[in-house]
């Protein structure tokens, strides 16, 4: 009997070594003083320093979606990794947590060294614009589980924040402030609904769109929020009253989370100009409006809530850090019945 190998099923343990090779220099861009040791360990580790006196670690995981089917179709997989980073340090940023460190976890039928390695290439770059360290991650080589060229992403941050800063929305009151922070596209969510679009419609993803290819457009990576609002949290304790990270459900069910159940945000409809892409999902699939403000985020990536004497200075600090603001409501009392986002 012929004697198997392990790559006579299916697994290259040789394209393995390779591709961590390959992502070492891009995981050292990302490190951070606290780091012990480097890629390759069974665990990896991380001191927590006397930064802080009171720390809770604060925790979140997420994937991209079927964003990634969007990237197989297009062949375009060095944008997913900050997608990636994105959805779980935006999460872990709105109570109020610096994010330390990032994991990853990538999964495929076959590997395909220099498709893996670019995705590599979007985390740390996500990452480094989060100011978080990779500190490890999973490659799975797993033959029969995943179609040809396509697969499968997951990523785990870790934050800490010290216990008295935590924000919670608890000192959130009728007359604050709303504002809007401009998303970079429809970042990672809504994309069964843009694919279902783009099949119905048929566009030219080739085609100008806006001053770019449709196709860039559609794959624009998420926005990583952490560096300028973090810097605004640091500027004054209790400035920053409430975060929402606009993601699966929109504005209309994620603004609630932070909300206690006497309260509602009035969201003024006309407050900010919705991009060209959001235009074009309404128009070509046909989209109503509430649909529209409760799927995608419609231009607006990062909910920030502070008080109406603060806004003035917050917006200036955002907007100098290179953030697009808009005011877009206010907190009201909540009427029996009435529900806790209205955007209108």
């Amino acid at each position: 009997m012929t004697s198997l190998t392990y790559r006579d099923a299916g697994v290259d343990i040789d394209a393995g070594d390779n591709l961590v090779e390959r992502i070492k220099p891009l995981a050292k861009r990302t490190l951070r003083p606290e780091v012990m040791g480097g890629i390759g360990g069974f665990g990896a580790l991380f001191e927590l320093t006397g930064k802080y006196r009171e720390p809770v670690l604060v925790s979140g995981t997420d994937g991209v979606g079927t964003k990634l089917k969007l990237a197989f179709q297009l062949n375009r997989h060095d944008t997913v990794g900050q997608d990636l980073v994105a959805m779980s340090v935006n999460d872990i940023l709105v109570q109020g947590a610096e994010p330390l460190f990032f994991l990853d976890y990538f999964a495929c039928g076959k590997l395909d060294v220099d498709t893996a390695a670019d995705v590599v290439k979007g985390i740390a770059t996500g990452c480094e614009l989060a100011g978080c360290a990779l500190i490890g991650g999973e490659t799975a080589e797993m033959p029969g589980m995943y179609p040809a060229g396509e697969y499968d992403l997951a990523g785990f941050a870790v934050g800490a924040v010290e216990k008295s800063e935590i924000i919670d929305g608890s000192t959130i009151v009728p007359g604050d402030v709303v504002l809007g922070l401009a998303s970079s596209g429809a970042h990672s969510n809504g994309y069964s609904l843009i694919r279902k679009i783009i099949e119905v419609a048929k566009p030219d993803l080739d085609a100008d769109f806006d001053g770019r290819p449709l196709r860039d457009v559609v794959l624009e990576p998420t926005r990583i929020y952490v560096k300028p609002l973090l810097a605004l949290m640091k500027s004054r304790a209790g400035l920053v009253k409430g975060m929402a990270h606009i993601t699966g459900g929109g504005i209309t069910e994620n603004v609630p989370r932070i909300l206690g159940d006497h309260l509602t945000a009035r969201i003024n409809a006309g407050s900010w100009v919705m991009p060209a892409l959001f235009q074009w999902l309404k128009s070509a699939g046909n989209v109503a409006d509430q649909e529209m403000y409760r799927v995608f985020n419609c231009g607006i990536g990062m909910v920030v809530i502070v008080a109406d004497e603060d806004a003035a200075g917050a917006i200036a600090q955002l907007e100098q850090a290179g953030e697009k603001v808009f005011t877009i409501g206010r907190i009201a009392s909540r009427a029996e019945g009435e529900a806790q986002t209205i955007v209108a």
